[in-house]
């Protein structure tokens, strides 16, 4: 297939919304609604639910009350939500995609149950299973090792040609080998990428940025417009930055903890009120970990710091 193929899903930056929880681990839904809308100003591509969303973690009754939450204040903003569905159970996926419907909720962000790998038969079902029971959906697939498999560009290929409501995948690697892949043999499906993934995925054709550091979106829509143009010296500058951040990131907060814990951080430069903590049992950052990287980042890229953040 030619990547000149139309695409299913339009290009851009595509943001998680964190779940901020109170001192009792209960929604925090004032800040929330209030996050949702600050982040509609940057980009109308926002999602709830992926890892960084702790999606994996919700009760059904969690879920519900968020999804009714974020519909609302998408619906205000004049843009579409997305909501993630993470399980182990392929039924409970599809009850909770059938509640979302109920809110007017047609987006849905999906992931491969993990319990054990699919093989590929399965791995077909699952689709099949998914998109065909909700045709008036819209599916892009959360592709991440944790599922324990991988969907490759042919792959993607194959399901897309069966599944027509199959629009588009996220994808956090940045294999050169992988990027070709799903560009040029899923050229139908927009393909959300990692900032540096997107860099080498823009040589490629269409494609377009899944954000990690929400807290620069200047940086980021420049980023998403010098690939556009193929411009390699402005992204490549760009993506220096972006090292940097993130080696910052990891000087204050250790390595080896679940994404949301550092999508809150930054999350909290725009709203104090952002609370870090992460449903139980992951660990979320401390509000000393916090002040470490905004210190270390303001003497290194003060640029990247919100110009409403105190220090």
């Amino acid at each position: 297939m030619s990547t000149t193929t139309a695409k299913r899903y339009p290009q851009g930056i595509m943001s998680t919304v964190c779940i901020p929880w109170d001192d009792n681990y209960k929604f925090a839904e004032a800040v929330f609604r209030r996050g949702v809308r600050h982040s509609l100003k940057a980009t109308p591509h926002l999602y709830v639910f992926g890892t960084a969303g702790e999606g994996y973690a919700v009760t059904d009754t969690q879920f519900d009350q968020i999804v009714k939450a974020f519909a609302s204040e998408m619906q205000a903003g004049k843009a579409e939500a997305m909501v993630g569905v993470i399980n182990l159970s392929l039924g409970t996926m599809l009850e909770r995609i059938r509640r979302c419907r109920d809110m007017g909720v047609t987006h849905f962000q999906i992931s491969l149950p993990n319990w054990a790998a699919l093989q590929d038969s399965e791995l077909f079902l699952y689709f099949e299973k998914v998109c065909n029971t909700f045709p008036d959906c819209k599916f892009v697939h959360y592709n991440l090792p944790r599922t324990k498999r991988l969907v490759t560009g042919k792959e993607y290929g194959k399901l897309a040609a069966a599944h027509p409501n199959l629009v588009g995948t996220k994808n956090c690697g940045d294999s050169l080998s992988l990027l070709q892949g799903l560009i040029e043999h899923s050229p139908q499906l927009q393909h959300f990428l990692s900032e540096a993934g997107y860099v080498y995925g823009s040589m490629f054709g269409e494609c377009s940025i899944l954000a990690s550091f929400i807290m620069n979106w200047p940086k980021l829509q420049a980023l998403l417009d010098a690939g556009k143009r193929r411009d390699i010296a402005t992204m490549t500058s760009i993506n220096r930055e972006i090292n940097i951040v993130a080696q910052t990131l990891f000087e204050a907060v250790p390595d080896n903890r679940i994404d949301g814990s550092y999508d809150k951080l930054f999350e909290k430069m725009y709203d104090p009120e952002v609370t870090l903590r992460l449903q139980p049992p992951y660990i979320g950052t401390s509000d000393e970990e916090f002040r470490t990287f905004v210190k270390l980042l303001a003497e290194r890229l003060p640029e990247w710091i919100p110009a409403q953040i105190t220090h």
